[in-house]
């Protein structure tokens, strides 16, 4: 396979525990729903992502990325939360990986993990490198970024809407 081939939001990802499928505009109530709970957002800069006004800029940026995807549990249908690719960059043969959330209900389980591993083994078809980028006070994410094997290489101030927000921790895995 070749680089230009890489569909960054390839029709059904799956396996035993989750599905993926490409986020469309008529996930957004469902989705929102799964959003609004305060404590998914307590580590992330952007704390207003349970408000709707504070969901609707996150999920327009996911839709318009084009890797967006809505995360289902394989078992249940139940919509749990959404990731995405970002950042794709054919020349150095890199992308992110992050924007993710799950439901509380499924933190600490193996979903988050079954997503990750599944847009890794996809992206590991196209490119060498994966990056992840962490708030660098969202302790649930970078212990979850550091099980996958991704090392720490960078410390990054983003920006967000024009205004600079707390420092991210830049994470690699090398295929």
């Amino acid at each position: 396979m070749t680089l230009s081939n890489f569909n960054l939001q390839p029709h059904f990802l799956e396996d035993e525990i989750v599905k993926l499928i490409p986020l469309e505009e008529n996930h957004f109530e469902d989705l929102f729903k799964a959003a609004s709970d305060p404590l998914i957002w307590e580590q992330h800069p952007a704390k207003d992502r349970s408000s709707r006004d504070g969901f609707k800029t996150f999920f327009d940026a996911g839709l318009n990325s084009k890797g967006a995807f809505l995360i289902l549990d394989k078992q249940s249908n139940e919509i749990i939360g959404t990731t995405r690719y970002y950042d794709y960059k054919p020349n150095n043969s890199s992308v992110a990986i992050g924007y993710t959330f799950l439901i509380r209900k499924f933190w600490g389980g193996s979903h988050n993990n079954s997503t990750k591993k599944l847009l890794i083994n996809y992206a590991f078809q196209y490119v060498n490198s994966i990056f992840f980028h962490v708030g660098a006070e969202n302790f649930r994410s970078q212990k979850a970024v550091l099980k996958l094997g991704a090392k720490k290489i960078n410390v990054v101030l983003t920006t967000m809407n024009g205004i600079s927000i707390s420092p991210h921790f830049e994470y690699e895995l090398k295929k």
